[in-house]
């Protein structure tokens, strides 16, 4: 297992090595630009007043100089030729040093680790929820197959599926956030204002009670695919012939379930809990973190991409890209750990 391990580690160099050249290619392909951007931000500033003929009195509207745009160019890097510049960020991500903001007047690495913790935690919780509550769920089905409660369960599950999370977290805010209907839950990141002078328990108290809107809105759609996969999961296992023996044998429909089939069920439920929690963290955060104005990865990311910030835009993709291969890996090792029988280093 560890020859197994080990290469797929090493195959992590290539794969990321290629997604951040094909993105920085990408991006270099792409119009605009930090410079650019500061351009078109002096134009529409214009805090003089305007000419008899209607113009801008204003000298950052009328565009910088040549001069000007060569200095910035070199401050920001962009003197150099593309390659050398895709050389010295990858020089620099060996050793995690992402860089400096553009704009932000702050090192990448230090701006990722000060927003880190808020995805984490969404992408974390909401993970764990969607099994606590799926797994017993599809396993309820599965037993309970075809009845009422199979189907009145698949209709809601299917429902929260097709409510986008962004729609559900404007529809909480409206019904239950303050300033609503029912004002209950807090609406803006993830403490009140003074929480950091609390006793710890009233801290964490209040952390669990912002947590709530955006943990139900990243967590409504994601039921669905897990519960399925455990009830056919569970089925695939009842319908097999070593159930049907330790029926015969007498066994309870209780110990058939938890000590024959279960076991053998989860293992694909169990060892897909890192790329659930993967696809949760890419796919959900950004679209919640903007409604309930968290600042976490994905809107640093989003703001990085409307600014032309590059060191924060390939930066968090360095760290998403980590996380993702890494997580796979994990992945593939709680496969081995739950079912010795799986050899993926036979494969190889």
């Amino acid at each position: 297992m560890m020859p197994y391990i080990a290469r797929r580690l090493l195959l992590l160099i290539p794969t990321l090595f290629g997604i951040i050249a094909i993105n920085f290619a990408i991006v270099q392909l792409a119009p605009g630009g930090p410079v650019q951007t500061i351009v078109e931000q002096l134009r529409h500033a214009a805090p003089g007043g305007e000419t008899a003929q209607g113009q801008s009195v204003y000298r950052g509207a009328q565009g910088l100089d040549a001069p000007m745009i060569a200095a910035l160019n070199q401050q920001f890097g962009f003197d150099k030729p593309p390659l050398t510049r895709f050389a010295l960020m990858l020089r620099g991500y060996l050793t995690f040093n992402l860089g400096q903001s553009f704009f932000q007047g702050a090192s990448v690495t230090s701006l990722i680790l000060s927003r880190l913790p808020v995805s984490l935690s969404l992408g974390l919780w909401s993970t764990l929820i969607v099994y606590l509550v799926a797994i017993p769920l599809g396993i309820a089905k599965a037993v309970r197959d075809g009845a009422r409660f199979d189907i009145a369960s698949t209709v809601a599950i299917l429902g929260g599926y097709a409510i986008p999370g962004f729609l559900l977290a404007i529809f909480l805010i409206v019904v239950v956030g303050q300033g609503g209907l029912l004002p209950l839950f807090p609406l803006r990141g993830l403490a009140s204002p003074g929480a950091a002078a609390w006793p710890w328990p009233e801290r964490a108290a209040d952390y669990a009670w912002h947590m709530v809107l955006p943990t139900i809105a990243m967590t409504a759609g994601g039921f669905a695919s897990l519960t399925m996969l455990t009830k056919n999961a569970v089925l695939e296992e009842i319908n097999k012939l070593y159930v049907q023996t330790a029926r015969a044998k007498g066994a309870s429909e209780t110990r058939v379930l938890y000590r024959h089939v279960l076991p053998n069920a989860m293992l694909l439920v169990i060892a897909g809990f890192p790329d659930a929690f993967v696809a949760i963290l890419f796919t959900s955060a950004l679209l919640v973190e903007i409604v309930f104005s968290l600042n976490g990865l994905g809107l640093l990311g989003y703001n990085a991409v409307l600014q032309r910030d590059y060191p924060v835009m390939f930066g968090t993709l360095y760290v998403y890209t980590i996380t993702g291969l890494v997580m796979r890996v994990v992945g593939d090792i709680l496969y081995t750990v739950l079912d010795p029988r799986i050899d993926f280093a036979s494969r190889w």
